[in-house]
C-alpha cells in the first residue's frame, strides 16, 4: 500500500492510465490472434479479409503510444509474412 500522498497519486494514475490503455491493447491483440487462428486453420481468404482491421488495430496502438513504433512494424510484418506463406 502507498503511504505518502504523492504514492497514493502515482498509484491512482497508474490505475486510470491502465484502464484507458487496456481497450486498445486488447484489441490489437484480438485481432492478431484472429490472424492466427485463421492462418493456422488454412483459410487465407478470412486472413486476408481481416488484414486490414488488424493494421488499424496495431496502428491505433502504436499512434497512441501503447507500443513502440517499431514493435507495431514488427508485428504488422509478422502477420504479413503469416498471410503471404499460406497456400
Amino acid at each position: 500500500m502507498p503511504l505518502t500522498s504523492s504514492a497514493i497519486k502515482a498509484s491512482r494514475q497508474s490505475r486510470v492510465r491502465r484502464e484507458r490503455r487496456q481497450p486498445v491493447k486488447t484489441t490489437m491483440k484480438t485481432m492478431i490472434r484472429k490472424i492466427t487462428v485463421a492462418a493456422k486453420a488454412g483459410d487465407k481468404v478470412e486472413a486476408s479479409k481481416l488484414l486490414p482491421s488488424a493494421y488499424k488495430a496495431i496502428d491505433m496502438a502504436s499512434k497512441k503510444h501503447i507500443i513502440h513504433p517499431k514493435n507495431a512494424a514488427r508485428k504488422k510484418s509478422g502477420i504479413a509474412k503469416m498471410v503471404g506463406a499460406m497456400k
